[in-house]
């Protein structure tokens, strides 16, 4: 049956169901959130007293920090009710999600009730995390079994990309697919399929890798301090690492997952990992359940310096101390290295005590994962892709292996002592070396049941395209850059800087690009595949080159930057860009100048360079001025859209989502796409490139009907920031750059307003951007950035 979610039903408004209820309103679609009355308001007509629980549920989502929604107006798209009272507004809704309590007794009574109101057709599913879904589901009718299963969010929603679907034998398969590919297009997911067994894929593999790890801190003689700069970032993970996770995700939470999977896989030859220690039941007893307890692993607490400072458990005394820095020369050794395969043969090759529990970490993963295929998934690479959105790997846990060698790391596993199941030893048998393979621009993964490789869905139907997969259709490359064929005329840029830094190189690759576009392709895409598409430009080399006075060669770098910019925005063929995460300064400048933009939806963009003492310098300031002179109005006074946009630059305001970047003026409405999936937003990119080429893309032409309006606006602005530093708003150095901007953005110290060129601007801007490297307090910002990751304030 042909289906659409126009309407969804969230029942239980706790952490997770309200913020589900605030993930659809961010996608657009309506949302109905439901819980329970409160004992003290049963016989109350009063609805705000009846709604006690989800109200305050709701209110404490939208204000929890990072926002659960990609912007504030789509709250009004959710409404508020009790099971009592509004149990019958389910009738009206295409998708009712269960997410209350885990109790089985409790969600059965609620599907009691929801099966009185819930039109024939209509899914139901459970956010459940650990209650097997065939049980959920006993007992109901056959239109109700048929169209249930499990839709397992991850906390939180908004930003973990996991959705993990878990059908029941009575699942229409329908119903999967469906789910399957809405999960993936609109609620932005990996959506994984799972078979219904214990925790399913992420938890249960996520777990026993905690729980593992527990258990070689024992073995090597690691602390909890130690553990985490083991495990976080540098081999791939999130800060959070082991220790702060458990924290973050409570180690309550952690023990029930560990205990239900020791009680309910009798056949887990590492059941025993998942023993719960006597000093983790030491912290549950005393209630040190991590963050929800403000107490677990870590805590905060007033240090020497009488400053809140975090302390750490000490697991053999129980007391917490300071929180101390560990190093490891094989980890120091390791960092500087930008590419994470790279080092993390370095760090499994570690002759200390660090590389004896890399390897000793990665064999009992390995080991672990082979045994799951196929009790938990028939194909590796759902576990991976489960690992990856769900707890934040970079790199999965059999692409790891791939990375490390398959055969040679067996080899060293049986060693050690650890077993592989006997499909991976059958593979080698068959000469076949590695569980991943590159087929034009395609990943294929190994299939353990027909003994072959096999195309995953995402590889078949080219909605996701990676460009490192295209190394056969390497068309040109530099030290930081790689230019891709990708297909139907379209070529791919991306670079593998630090933080996705732009300097020299990036800057000749996106030049280059764009002259072999010009020749023979429709156009180019410019997409990056780190955790960010870049953090702007190389603060470091103008640094350099400032502190050293070289002016003139700075003038020229500017210039080139600022060239480039041009370049990309007056082009011959369509520039798409395609930015996620970090889009900052110079990126967002690039964003600024190409013909269109397809972020994800998770892109956190602005012109930050005020911070560190600058202006945008890369034609960043010239468009804003170019968007505010379009948008002025008769009705309406000139300075109004001027002022907006400087503010924008003078605050280094940064949206906290794609959709925010619309108010901030960055993208534009009814050009830009907002793309949910990060991982579609390459192939959005290159069908966009195709459809402004098709159309008859032609040149644009240079602007010089760019109206400034001089002093009219120039004393109002100053006067502004006169203001803010009365305030204490702003510092000595604020004041200085913000008048830079403002001389720039209103044409100079014009008598009236004019009409001029973006190459005028662009003089101004650079100009106005030189002096500034003079100046002795941005340099201090700029050091305190390269050297503590923020600036001074001076």
């Amino acid at each position: 049956m042909n289906r659409s979610i126009k309407k969804v039903a969230v029942l239980g408004s706790g952490v997770m169901g309200s913020r589900i209820a605030c993930h659809f309103a961010g996608i657009g679609v309506q949302a109905i959130l439901l819980d329970i009355v409160p004992k003290e308001a049963t016989e109350s007509k009063k609805p705000s007293e009846r709604n006690k629980i989800v109200n305050d549920s709701l209110q404490a989502a939208i204000k929890s920090n990072p926002s659960p929604v990609y912007h504030k107006n789509v709250i009004k798209k959710i409404t508020t009710g009790n099971f009592d009272d509004n149990m019958k507004d389910i009738a009206g809704c295409d998708w009712i999600i269960e997410v209350v309590v885990e109790r089985l007794d409790i969600k059965k009574s609620v599907y009691e009730k929801a099966e009185q109101f819930r039109k024939p057709g209509t899914l139901i599913t459970s956010n459940t995390s650990g209650i097997p879904i065939h049980l959920l589901s006993e007992g109901r009718s056959e239109d109700f079994k048929k169209n249930f299963c499990g839709t397992h969010f991850f906390n939180p929603p908004r930003y973990l990309r996991l959705l993990e679907i878990i059908p029941t034998p009575d699942t229409d398969p329908g119903v999967i697919d469906f789910l399957m590919h809405y999960g993936d297009l609109y609620l932005g997911k990996t959506t994984v399929l799972c078979k219904d067994t214990p925790a399913f894929i992420a938890n249960r593999i996520g777990v026993f890798g905690i729980m593992a790890i527990f258990g070689l801190a024992d073995k090597i003689g690691l602390t909890i301090d130690e553990i985490d700069a083991l495990t976080g970032p540098v081999i791939g993970r999130p800060k959070s690492a082991t220790f702060r996770t458990a924290d973050v995700v409570g180690i309550d939470t952690l023990v029930k997952v560990a205990k239900g999977v020791y009680d309910n896989c009798p056949g887990d030859e590492a059941r025993n990992s998942f023993i719960i220690p006597s000093w983790l039941n030491k912290m549950v007893e005393n209630n040190w359940l991590g963050d929800k307890t403000k107490q677990g692993f870590f805590t905060r607490r007033k240090g020497e310096k009488e400053e809140k400072e975090i302390f750490t458990l000490d697991l053999k005394s129980f007391e917490y101390k300071p929180r101390t820095k560990s190093k490891f020369a094989t980890v120091e050794a390791a960092k500087p290295v930008d590419d994470l395969n790279q080092r993390l043969k370095m760090l499994v090759a570690g002759p200390d005590k660090a590389g004896e529990f890399y390897r000793h970490f990665h064999y009992g993963l390995f080991s672990y994962i082979s045994h799951r295929i196929p009790e938990i998934s028939d194909e590796i690479y759902r576990v991976d892709d489960a690992m990856m959105a769900g707890f934040g790997w970079e790199i999965g846990a059999f692409e790891s292996w791939d990375v490390l060698g398959v055969e040679k790391t067996v080899k060293a596993m049986k060693d050690a002592g650890y077993k592989v199941a006997a499909w991976v030893d059958e593979m080698l048998a068959n000469g076949i070396k590695s569980f991943y393979k590159i087929e034009n621009g395609k990943r294929l993964y190994y299939s353990p049941l027909s003994r072959s490789y096999s195309f995953s869905p995402a590889g078949r139907d080219g909605v996701f395209i990676v460009m490192s997969n295209y190394q056969d259709k390497l068309i040109w490359k530099n030290a930081s850059c790689r230019l891709y064929d990708l297909g139907d005329d379209v070529l791919g840029l991306q670079w593998f800087t630090k933080m996705g830094s732009i300097g020299g190189d990036v800057l000749e690759g996106i030049q280059t690009s764009i002259d072999k576009a010009e020749k023979n392709y429709k156009g180019l895409v410019i997409a990056n595949e780190g955790a960010n598409f870049s953090a702007g430009a190389n603060v470091g080399m103008i640094f350099m080159l400032a502190i050293d006075q070289e002016y003139d060669e700075l003038d020229m770098a500017i210039r080139l930057f600022q060239n480039t910019m041009m370049r990309a925005r007056y082009s011959s063929v369509p520039v798409v860009t395609a930015p996620h995460g970090l889009s900052l300064g110079g990126a967002c400048e690039l964003s600024l100048h190409s013909d269109k933009c397809c972020p994800a939806a998770e892109t956190y963009t602005g012109l930050v360079e005020l911070g560190v003492g600058l202006i945008p310098g890369g034609g960043g300031t010239k468009e804003f001025t170019l968007r505010a002179s379009d948008e002025m109005h008769e009705d309406e006074p000139e300075t109004i859209t001027l002022k907006n946009r400087f503010l924008t630059i003078a605050t280094a305001k940064v949206a906290s989502s794609a959709f925010e970047g619309f108010d901030t003026g960055v993208y534009r409405k009814g050009l830009d796409e907002v793309v949910f999936n990060q991982g579609r937003r390459i192939a959005e990119a290159k069908k966009s490139v195709i459809e402004i080429s098709d159309s008859g893309y032609t040149t644009p032409v240079q602007r010089r009907d760019i109206k400034v309006l001089g002093r009219l606006a120039l004393g109002a602005l100053y006067t502004g920031i006169n203001g803010m530093w009365r305030a204490n708003y702003a510092t000595d150095h604020d004041v200085v750059v913000a008048k830079k901007l403002a001389y720039v953005m209103c044409g100079g110290d014009l008598s009236e307003p004019s009409w001029v060129s973006e190459q005028y601007l662009l003089d101004l801007e650079r100009e106005a951007f030189l002096s500034l490297c003079g100046e002795k307090k941005t340099l201090e910002r700029i050091q305190s950035v390269l050297k503590n990751g923020k600036p001074v304030r001076n």
